[in-house]
């Protein structure tokens, strides 16, 4: 290439949309498993939100999502998403995603959770990330101002003299490390799900961008939101299969095991209700004995193989066939409303580092992510990202540093991922939340700093400061919101002032 490349790591949505929007510019993927593989994208069942209905508007899409987002939500955040998002999916009509289309050829639109109107587009009922990523790949294949590095990963980020960050530390497929130089480097890695024990990502997203971030100094916004799908399959498979939120939007309920729909003794909005509020009240029948389950033999039944076949293909491998049975369920780590912090257009803290995609905390979501969200903020800051980055000049470097970020033994992995479950999960208090930073201090004296133990020391450590109750984050010692909704940004540095609180709570 003849210019230094903008250089993404990660190979979802996100990524992909980025690297094809920033043409003619050159960029370079680092995509650690082949494309389309160990990529929470390719697994997003239920859809993209967006306003396309005739009764619909960016405005209400933008109302729902700020109502849902407990607060947090930045309206001028959620207020792009919403604008945007109609032409982001209008190009992917035009490139060959097949939407599911009616007989005169228009998109079929779904009602999910804490939507006020039917917005959500999907493909073959619940195939849509699996559709969108096949037609990225094939779009990001032919296209020659990208390069794709398969099985390369990012280890940590470089940083010249002047504070930039200018590269990453690439990890090659033979385990050889290469300082990889770039104009700007744009994180696209995922989420946290891995980092629990019960989660719907594959295991290998457990947040290593921010991760990375942090390390060199990053601020991190809201890391404590963690959402916790309701209706993951608990059929005891990690990463656990998702009975998608496009079922209950076609009628599926919630059942206990004395087959009672319990939702509406928790929200109004019964079934459909935020996925907070459903998650707890899972968890809460779980734990009363009682189980939880979905019930989808009445409302879509026979239909259910050719509406629903990734949620069909899951149930019959284990034994259940959701025609005649019901689904047992369980919340499990689903996706992160927080992360590296960025501006509308994916800039860090950091001069020359970016983020988009679910390690990036734009403040659209707020402490709650709306349903079908996460695909369209993918899209959306993937296309104002690359806006912005393809006329960045490349400048010189001189005393490039690296901050190396360090692996955690897979036995200390399994520690941390059941802490992590256990106790900064759907329900959460001071006492757990200290037993987790405890585990990461333990590990971190055995190890040393590694990349997973400083993804957990965020979460738990901002959870430990949050002293209430707001959107995904419920803590049982402080029930109650705040009246004043106030944002957690921090800096790996001042959770070191987290510890000496705590140990006196």
């Amino acid at each position: 290439m003849a210019k230094a490349p903008i250089i993404i790591v990660g190979a979802g949505v996100s990524a992909l949309w980025c690297a094809l929007r920033l043409h003619p510019t050159p960029c370079v993927i680092l995509s650690p498993a082949i494309l389309g593989r160990a990529c929470a994208s390719s697994w997003a069942q239920g859809g993209i939100a967006s306003a396309l209905g005739p009764d619909d508007s960016p405005l209400l899409h933008a109302e729902d999502t700020i109502r849902a987002g407990a607060g947090l939500v930045d309206t001028d955040a959620a207020l792009a998403l919403a604008r945007l998002g109609p032409v982001e999916i209008k190009t992917l009509f035009d490139m060959g995603v097949p939407f599911d289309v009616d007989q005169a050829g228009d998109l079929i639109l779904n009602l999910e959770g804490a939507h006020s109107r039917p917005r959500v587009a999907r493909v073959t009922g619940d195939a849509a990330g699996k559709a969108i990523m096949t037609t990225l790949i094939t779009q990001v294949r032919v296209s020659d101002h990208i390069h794709v590095r398969e099985k390369w990963s990012a280890h940590g980020l470089l940083r010249d003299a002047r504070g930039h960050i200018c590269g990453v530390l690439a990890k090659s497929p033979d385990g050889g490390i290469e300082q990889l130089l770039g104009r700007a480097v744009v994180l696209a890695t995922g989420g946290v799900g891995g980092l629990y024990a019960t989660t719907t990502n594959p295991r290998e997203v457990w947040g290593a961008g921010m991760a990375m971030a942090a390390l060199a100094g990053a601020e991190i916004l809201d890391p404590e939101f963690v959402q916790f799908h309701p209706t993951a399959m608990a059929l005891n498979r990690t990463p656990a299969p998702l009975a998608s939120e496009a079922l209950r939007g076609a009628g599926a309920q919630i059942l206990n095991g004395h087959g009672e729909a319990f939702m509406a003794q928790y929200d109004g909005m019964g079934d459909l209700a935020p996925r907070d509020v459903v998650a707890r009240a899972v968890a809460k029948e779980i734990q009363a004995g009682r189980g939880a389950f979905l019930d989808a033999r009445l409302a879509i039944g026979a239909q259910f193989p050719e509406l629903f076949p990734s949620a069909f293909a899951a149930c019959m491998e284990n034994g259940i066939d959701p025609r005649e049975d019901v689904i047992p369920i369980a919340p499990a780590a689903h996706s992160l409303m927080g992360g590296i912090a960025t501006d509308s257009d994916g800039r860090t803290t950091l001069p020359g580092l970016w983020a988009i995609g679910e390690c990036a905390g734009t403040g659209a979501h707020g402490g709650n992510r709306l349903a079908s969200n996460s695909l369209l903020e993918c899209l959306v800051m993937g296309h104002r990202a690359a806006y912005q980055l393809a006329d960045m000049d490349a400048q010189a470097r001189k005393g490039v540093q690296a901050l190396p970020l360090a692996p955690l033994p897979a036995e200390g992995m399994m520690r941390l991922r059941r802490a992590m479950s256990a106790h900064a999960g759907v329900v959460r208090n001071a006492r757990d939340l200290q037993s987790v930073i405890e585990l990461v201090d333990a590990l971190e004296a055995q190890h040393g700093t590694t990349g997973p133990t400083i993804v957990a020391r965020l979460i738990a450590g901002a959870a430990l400061r949050r002293e209430e109750s707001r959107g995904a984050h419920y803590r049982s010692d402080f029930p109650h919101p705040h009246e004043v909704p106030e944002h957690s940004a921090l800096t790996l540095r001042d959770l070191e002032e987290v510890l000496p609180q705590a140990e006196q709570a």
